[in-house]
């Protein structure tokens, strides 16, 4: 079998079909001999220069960011700022801005398409998101207004520059501070124009420009009309992407500074206007701008998301973790020396045993509180901190690799069937059914619980046999790989690596590079 390359992933299913999109969290940079020799020189002479510039321009921006918003009040920065502080105060900027990345390399911003009037399209929606030098495209826009995290106002300068923009900030460690910004988001978007627009990045992290992430519903909920903004890095040698996997920031600042010329396209499409529909349903109003955009780029649209901290990706009707929490649990537990096998875990089939995490620690026989409280988080807790002790042995016995995939399914549907209310016999249900893919495979809830209400059209019940499970787990042309993949890691030539991460390709199992400096 022909190994793919790390970070394409192709359909399995033998049947005819679309081709898969590559892997859009994984960006791999190879240089040739002479390219290598190329940026060592440049980089040893003009990329210090360069980095060093801009920053002392980037602390030239604070003095005009903090003159905008200084003595003003709380109440006075709920409402746009105008007069001699917005026009000093925000030409300074927007000059200043356009020197940093001139400093950095990016000689040209290329500028294609007509951006429409605040009345015309209150709300930016730019992609693809693929660095940190995205916020390149304020500046074809005028330097509209941003939605950030709270946290970043901590942050030297970048804080500054957040309040001098009145940026929409969000906490995602505060459920309520998102209805806020929902709320502020309408608000802005329909004053009637008197707010300048608000730009969004949809997809809410960056990819590696091969394909679009799912679109997030946040910029399409005030129902306004949107235009979505294209951005492009045409240059002969791909430096400025940064993924989840592929070469860390430093990496990606040193090699774009090496480059003689970076080009930019910013590229305005017509104004999308939403339907009725479209209007009431954010997350059709998103999915639809975003096959347009995907349209106009050249490349597919994917369901692909990070859900939480972790990237998943779509294979056939399923998504799935890119990285697992459950090969993370199994270096934790390699790290103290615990085989998961020699762990007698007694988890009554069907029944939940809620646990402690001091259980939970004299179970596994784990003596470090750090390394305690590591593993148990990686288990679903309840209101009261406990987890579901089913949870953890099925977990283990994943990890221990001693059984077959036939067993293991097998085991899985014993732990979390339950009895039918009418009739002989036990079922998968929803609940169970999503518990298992989350802990094997690191299915969002919400996509295995609609998966299995798909599996569950062919029948008149509303639960799964156990020949049906193992149907799909094991014989299923996609899933039935999917499963031996995730599973069975040991069996890909770089399986002994701890952090490594399969991609699908051409039924093989491949391990990306890891996320450096």
């Amino acid at each position: 079998m022909s190994q793919g390359s790390p970070g394409d992933w192709a359909p399995l299913d033998p049947t005819p079909g679309p081709p898969a999109p590559p892997n859009p969290f994984v960006h791999e940079l190879h240089l040739s001999r002479l390219q290598r020799v190329k940026f060592c020189l440049l980089g040893a002479l003009l990329a210090p220069i360069r980095v060093l510039l801009a920053f002392i321009v980037l602390f030239l921006l604070w003095p005009f960011a903090w003159l905008q918003v200084a003595g003003l009040t709380e109440e006075q920065l709920q409402e746009p700022i105008t007069g001699w502080r917005k026009t000093v105060c925000h030409n300074g900027v927007l000059g200043l801005s356009r020197l940093l990345f001139f400093l950095l390399g990016f000689l040209r911003i290329r500028v294609r398409g007509q951006r429409a009037s605040r009345l015309q399209a209150p709300v930016l929606v730019a992609a693809p998101h693929s660095t940190f030098f995205d916020p390149i495209v304020l500046l074809p826009c005028d330097l509209p207004k941003v939605v950030s995290r709270a946290e970043n106002l901590s942050v030297p300068v970048i804080g500054a520059l957040l309040r001098f923009n009145q940026a929409i900030l969000v906490s995602r460690h505060d459920p309520a501070s998102r209805r806020r910004v929902v709320e502020e988001v309408r608000r802005r978007a329909t004053s009637g124009g008197k707010w300048p627009q608000v730009l969004f990045f949809p997809e809410g992290t960056c990819s590696n420009k091969k394909a679009l992430l799912k679109f997030k519903p946040g910029a399409f909920i005030a129902g306004v009309p949107v235009q979505p903004v294209l951005i492009r890095y045409p240059n002969s040698l791909d430096t400025t992407s940064w993924a989840w996997r592929g070469p860390g920031v430093l990496k990606v600042l040193w090699l774009t500074a090496s480059q003689p010329c970076s080009i930019v396209d910013v590229e305005f499409l017509p104004v999308y206007r939403p339907s009725p529909e479209e209007s009431r349903d954010p997350t059709l109003y998103a999915n639809n701008v975003q096959r347009v955009m995907a349209q106009a780029l050249g490349i597919p649209a994917t369901e692909c998301e990070f859900v939480g901290s972790l990237p998943v990706i779509v294979v056939g009707r399923l998504k799935v973790a890119l990285e697992p929490q459950i090969w993370e649990l199994g270096k934790v537990l390699r790290k103290a020396g615990l085989s998961p096998g020699c762990v007698d875990t007694g988890a009554e089939p069907g029944r939940s045993r809620m646990i402690s995490q001091e259980e939970f620690s004299r179970q596994l026989q784990l003596s470090d509180p750090h390394m305690v409280a590591g593993a148990f988080s990686y288990f679903q807790q309840d209101a009261s901190g406990l987890v579901d002790f089913r949870d953890v042995a099925l977990a283990l016995a994943a990890l221990d690799g001693s059984r077959s995939l036939e067993e293991l399914t097998c085991l899985a549907f014993e732990l979390f069937a339950e009895e039918q209310a009418e009739g002989p016999g036990r079922l998968l249900y929803k609940d169970g059914f999503s518990t298992i893919l989350h802990l094997l495979l690191g299915s969002p809830r919400p996509a295995a619980v609609a998966l299995h209400a798909e599996l569950c059209q062919a029948g008149p019940r509303q639960g799964l046999s156990l020949c049906q499970f193992q149907d799909f787990s094991l014989h299923h042309p996609l899933h039935g790989k999917l499963f031996s993949t995730y599973l069975r890691p040991s069996q890909t030539p770089d399986a002994s690596s701890p952090g490594s991460t399969p991609a699908l390709a051409n039924g093989t199992v491949q391990a990306p590079k890891q996320k450096g400096d």
